[in-house]
């Protein structure tokens, strides 16, 4: 019976019939096409099949007793290889590499816990997935329906549904408190995660009671993962004026976004037919190759010299895929001489950020082509115009030699390690050439580590870089490993972290290991907060709790996880790449402690080029913010 099935004792082999049937075909509506419609399942079933109608294969989960039921019917779908489940050991970490699994591979996939203090983590983990514009799908098991008296893990107090109102704030948001509301649940399910300008997480709230119920299920009637048609602006009006704003200006920048990384060559054509130097934001990497004689780094409040300077000379700021954060536009005073504004994004509210704008909303691709064919008959680059990209392309160059410098540096006697080690910059820049040269992906935590790293990548594609500047998430990089368990042929990954960052989510030591992930955690340790200590020194002059002094040996910790190779860099830059070398050798998880110096030697760090709306800036910042034109 393919249908229905009636009893307590054939509902276990009804679901494996039903994951056979999905096994053996492409596609959940060729799978029930035989058995016809509608069938009888659970609610806990339906959901799975409607997120394999979207794709939705990989799972990560970590199963309590608001998802025993969902867990079951996973179990069976896995056993047949229609689903892949990563059980992990900490909610954060889960949510983390669900989204590096999205952000690498291009694939949804969906975390699993229970309301209670693991829905707390992982919803603050998906801030991650929110910030950075990655699609990802949360289920958390809920309490009944019933108001039968407090549910254990609920918010304890005389509501119901606190949970969904919670994530309904961090997200999108839906709690299925009957069977028959998974299909408008599927339907803004995938016009969230899916959504082609500004995905993030959605958050499914799965009673514990509502799970087993039965219910008939129409499977033509779910709703597929959305795909929309690329738009642009109608008509020709717009394009023009924006074509006229730009061969009528010399000194053109475009600011690429993390919105750009799927409309790389949309803005290499743009930028090479317009003379514009492209900044980059540090989730952008890899937009324009490191060494197109246009690409100017990254800018913002700790950009690049460069990069900084294209933003605060030029008079036409082009923005596309961009959200104005803060750090990225100087707090919005980035762009000091621009006296107008382009800005091409498909969300509307990023797309008006600024004064004095052009608004281009819609897919950026689709807007550049109309834009580049508005530009084919005007005139080409101005004497001014090369004049301009010749001024850049010098500060590109001194940038370029100012890195060589810091990467190149000599060790610097350190007084918690009390020898000499390398600097951080040293240190990063020898593993970031490590992996380049062996082709690794790179992650990037939240802090010191990840300033350093956005500064000094040299990318020359999208993907080569995944850094969490959005939520600035401590414990990112290390949990992002995880994030290719289960993929067949993942691409090997370096997790560049802090000792801080690290010991957020060490967890990845175990749950790496498990899943066979074969990568580098490569944990640079100055036994501080270093890019916090350098914001009170440069604003207060003084330090104040940003350090420790617990010395921790991080090669006998992670020795210690059967399975990892654990490995010392030691103090020179020799010895760390004979490190990488060995910890790469390993057919796993790896590890190398490197110890590095923290302390106020100029050499020792990149430096900050841009202004920041904190501490003792505020006032100067805010005062200039009223000069701005845009």
């Amino acid at each position: 019976m393919l249908k229905s099935d009636f009893t307590r004792e054939d509902q276990e082999a009804g679901i494996r019939r039903r994951a056979a049937l999905l096994s053996a075909h492409d596609g959940v509506e060729a799978a029930f096409a035989a058995a016809g419609m509608p069938i009888e399942t659970t609610l806990s079933e339906a959901l799975v099949i409607g997120l394999l109608k979207q794709g939705v294969t990989h799972y990560f989960a970590i199963f309590g007793h608001g998802s025993t039921d969902l867990g079951n019917v996973l179990r069976l779908y896995s056993e047949v290889g229609v689903v892949t489940v990563i059980n992990c050991r900490n909610e954060v970490e889960m949510a983390h590499a669900a989204t590096a699994h999205a952000w690498q591979y291009g694939r949804t996939p969906a975390v699993v816990t229970s309301i209670g203090p693991g829905g707390l983590q992982a919803m603050a983990g998906s801030l991650a997935a929110a910030s950075n514009g990655i699609g990802v799908y949360h289920i958390y098991g809920d309490e009944t329906t019933r108001g039968e008296g407090y549910n254990m893990q609920q918010v304890p107090k005389p509501e119901q549904g606190l949970f969904g109102k919670i994530t309904a704030l961090l997200g999108q948001s839906h709690t299925l408190h009957t069977p028959e509301s998974l299909r408008e649940c599927m339907r803004r399910g995938t016009s969230c995660v899916h959504h082609p300008y500004r995905p993030g997480p959605f958050f499914i709230l799965l009673p514990i009671n509502t799970q087993p119920q039965r219910m008939q299920l129409n499977v033509a009637t779910l709703p597929g993962r959305m795909t929309l048609p690329p738009v642009a602006p109608a008509g020709g009006k717009v394009y023009r004026e924006a074509a006229s704003l730009i061969t009528g200006t010399d000194r053109i920048v475009i600011k690429a976004g993390g919105g750009t990384r799927r409309h790389a060559d949309a803005v290499r054509r743009l930028a090479e037919a317009t003379g514009a130097a492209v900044v980059l934001s540090p989730g952008s990497t890899g937009v324009l190759p490191d060494g197109h004689e246009q690409n100017m780094h990254v800018g913002g409040s700790k950009g690049s010299m460069s990069g900084n300077f294209a933003m605060e000379e030029a008079e036409l700021a082009v923005f596309i895929g961009s959200r104005g954060v803060c750090q990225a536009d100087c707090s919005g005073v980035g762009y000091p001489n621009a006296l107008r504004v382009i800005n091409i994004n498909g969300d509307v509210d990023d797309v008006s950020h600024y004064a004095n704008t052009l608004h281009l909303p819609g897919d950026i691709t689709a807007v550049i082509d109309r834009l580049l064919e508005a530009l084919e008959d005007r005139p080409g680059a101005s004497e001014a115009r090369t004049d301009w990209l010749r001024e850049c392309a010098e500060r590109k160059r001194a940038w370029s030699r100012f890195k060589r410098e810091r990467t190149d540096a000599a060790p610097i006697h350190d007084v918690v390690w009390e020898t000499l080690v390398l600097t951080q910059p040293a240190a990063i820049g020898t593993v970031a050439s490590f992996a380049k040269r062996i082709g690794a992906a790179k992650f990037f935590d939240a802090g010191d580590v990840q300033a350093n790293g956005f500064q000094l990548v040299e990318d020359d594609a999208v993907g080569d870089t995944f850094t969490e500047t959005g939520a600035s998430y401590m414990g990112f990089a290390a949990s992002a490993l995880l994030g290719s368990a289960g993929v067949k042929s993942p691409r090997y990954g370096i997790a560049f972290t802090g000792d801080g960052s690290f010991m957020m989510n060490p967890q990845v030591l175990i749950d790496g290991v498990e899943h066979g992930i074969k990568g580098m955690i490569a944990l640079f340790d100055n036994r501080r907060m270093a890019a916090i200590t350098s914001l009170q020194y440069a604003q207060y002059g003084h330090e104040f709790r940003t350090n420790d002094g617990v010395a921790v040996d991080y090669v006998a910790m992670a020795a210690s996880v059967s399975g990892v190779k654990a490995v010392f860099a030691g103090t020179t830059r020799a010895s760390l790449e004979a490190a990488l070398e060995e910890a790469h050798d390993h057919d796993g998880l790896s590890l190398v402690h490197i110890p590095v110096y923290a302390g106020r030697e100029a050499i020792a760090e990149m430096g900050a080029y841009g202004s920041w709306n904190v501490g003792n800036w505020v006032d100067d910042v805010q005062a200039r913010y009223l000069e701005q034109k845009i």
